[in-house]
């Protein structure tokens, strides 16, 4: 059965992006080779994604999830039906306003792989129905002071253990099991 993570790069004062959605930050400190190892061991076990869709429902450069680098099925949160979009060899699926059947159509998708949980607003909505396994966070050296929160606004406690930890050039690798509520 798949195992549901939310995987994100943050900031040490937890934002995903600068104020305006930017990710410049996230390429501009020294990393390690085992740095990209780690990330590297992360992606090559995720066999589906969740995340949100834009406001023109189309997959436009910059918005691609992981970069383009992995070739599996995507399912896309929206309030309005649309068609499904193939692009690059990566179908993209659009959901429509039911989170949890986007979480169950990926988890069947990813097999025994893992589902990536992508952006704050569907990271907090999955934590707040239970459907979230771990969190894997890759903290990066830098506070923004204002931006894209990930975990702001949950509006719940939820209990961890840890499961991983590493720290090579400068970015802090946490890998945590969400323990039941």
């Amino acid at each position: 059965m798949a195992t549901v993570m939310i995987h994100a790069t943050v900031t040490l004062d937890g934002y995903l992006a600068d104020p305006d959605g930017g990710v410049d930050w996230m390429f501009d400190f020294p990393s390690a080779p085992e740095d990209g190892d780690v990330v590297a061991r992360v992606c090559e076990r995720i066999g589906a994604i969740v995340g949100g869709a834009n406001r023109s429902r189309t997959i436009e450069e910059g918005e691609i999830p992981y970069g383009g680098m992995l070739e599996v099925p995507v399912f896309l949160m929206t309030h309005q039906a649309t068609d499904p979009i193939e692009r690059d060899g990566v179908t993209y699926t659009f959901v429509v306003d039911d989170i949890a059947a986007a979480v169950a159509t990926a988890k069947e998708a990813a097999g025994d792989g893992w589902v990536s949980l992508l952006g704050g607003s569907i990271s907090r909505q999955c934590l707040r129905l239970g459907l979230v396994d771990e969190i894997h966070l890759d903290v990066v050296p830098v506070l923004l002071g204002d931006g894209i929160s990930l975990f702001a606004g949950l509006g719940i406690r939820v209990d961890l253990e840890r499961l991983e930890t590493s720290a090579f050039a400068s970015e802090t690798h946490l890998r945590f099991r969400v323990l039941e509520r």
